[in-house]
């Protein structure tokens, strides 16, 4: 007689009873619920305006025309008619792929100042809750910040929880650009941190930014903190499928296109992240050289030679990381698929060893950190593999210490 321990059915059902312990754990240590907006948002009605709009009698360009045929209106107009859209339409120039970068940043400072303006009526209208109030707060707040002095804002939506993305450097005349991809529980409140910094989008750019400068000092490097997708919350199937992973994959790809020059490009997934990176994979343009993954639970992929790109795929875990117990499988669109950092995966596996704990890869100072730095300016002979003698280098050429220097 069979046992019914050992069935296969029964197999299934403890994986799948196992993953849903790991994002019930989860959903106790921060994650929150996704806010739904209904109704026209403001980022749906700038566009309308634009796609009803006209300069000087002139129809406006589709805002979702590829970047090339934007760039080229663009290019077309005088610095004046550039402000004067910018500041007509904010929220649709600042988030339109195609558009020069500096007046992306315009078109968002303005974007940013009217939706701080809100913000800031909405603390004191008596038809909103006292938690209401603060939460309005907290986003007059965030948007006041994102304003500070030398901020360079790609991409900003305030519906919902919202959507954020910053630049580090100077984007366009980079001969390096390295892109950070965020996981879960990424929005504008959480976008900068206090406590913890480098565990947000803003402080992982910004330490990778810095160690960037510091191994190739003569290299212009910029780095974008890209929350520009709706990331996972609560403990729904978000974060057990790849439902926003595929949502921000298009989002991702339509950015990568959409970048000016041709300069190489790196891109840094960290957690979830590294899911939305894995479904990216397949379609990023070919200046996308390496793929970085840190903390992941998967690239919806069982093998790295199956995620379709030339990019180099690299991967690391420290061993303090908490995502190394979450069952490494996908069933019926459940789990993310092989552990990255798994020899049958593939991948470059790389040294984590001083990082600390799951959000622990950008902290100055770690090994992981300094790994993800030459991998960003193409130094590949100075990172530091997981194993000796693993090969994680082998056949790889980048740039030269004297190019570096």
């Amino acid at each position: 007689m069979t046992s019914f321990d050992t069935s296969p059915q029964l197999n299934v059902w403890r994986a799948l009873l196992a993953l849903a312990v790991v994002f019930v754990m989860l959903a106790t240590t921060g994650w929150t619920a996704v806010r739904h907006q209904r109704g026209t948002t403001a980022l749906q009605a700038s566009l309308s305006a634009w796609e009803h709009g006209s300069l000087h009698g002139h129809r406006l360009p589709d805002p979702e025309a590829g970047p090339a045929r934007l760039t080229r209106f663009f290019t077309s107009l005088t610095a004046q008619d550039r402000t004067r859209l910018a500041h007509r339409y904010p929220l649709a120039v600042g988030n339109m792929n195609g558009a020069p970068v500096p007046l992306r940043y315009l078109a968002n400072r303005v974007a940013l100042g009217q939706a701080r303006d809100v913000e800031r009526e909405r603390m004191h209208d008596n038809r909103l809750s006292p938690a209401g109030q603060q939460a309005a707060g907290r986003r007059m707040h965030r948007f006041a910040s994102l304003l500070g002095a030398g901020r360079q804002i790609l991409a900003f939506d305030p519906t919902g929880s919202g959507r954020v993305a910053e630049v580090f450097g100077d984007l366009p005349r980079a001969q390096r650009v390295s892109v950070v991809v965020p996981g879960v529980d990424t929005d504008l409140i959480t976008f900068r941190k206090t406590y913890r910094p480098y565990s947000a989008p803003y402080g992982m750019a910004q330490a990778l930014y810095a160690a960037e400068r510091t191994a190739a000092p003569a290299t212009r490097t910029a780095v974008i903190a890209w929350a520009d997708y709706t990331a996972p919350s609560g403990i729904g199937v978000d974060a057990a499928t790849a439902m926003r992973a595929e949502e921000g994959a298009v989002r991702l790809n339509k950015l990568l296109r959409a970048l000016p020059g041709s300069a190489p490009v790196a891109l840094f997934c960290h957690s979830y992240g590294s899911v939305l990176c894995g479904v990216a994979a397949r379609e990023v343009p070919g200046r996308v050289t390496d793929i970085a993954v840190a903390a992941s639970p998967g690239m919806r992929a069982q093998k790295a030679s199956r995620l379709n790109t030339s990019a180099h795929v690299w991967a690391m875990r420290d061993a303090t990381d908490w995502i190394r117990d979450v069952p490494y499988l996908e069933l019926g669109g459940l789990g993310h698929g092989a552990d990255p950092v798994s020899g049958a995966f593939g991948a470059r596996v790389l040294s984590a060893e001083t990082a600390e704990g799951h959000a622990g890869y950008f902290e100055p100072g770690t090994d992981s950190l300094a790994n993800f730095a030459e991998i960003g300016v193409g130094a590949y002979d100075a990172v530091r593999c997981a194993h000796d003698n693993d090969g994680c280098r082998a056949g790889l050429s980048g740039t030269t210490t004297a190019e570096r220097a």
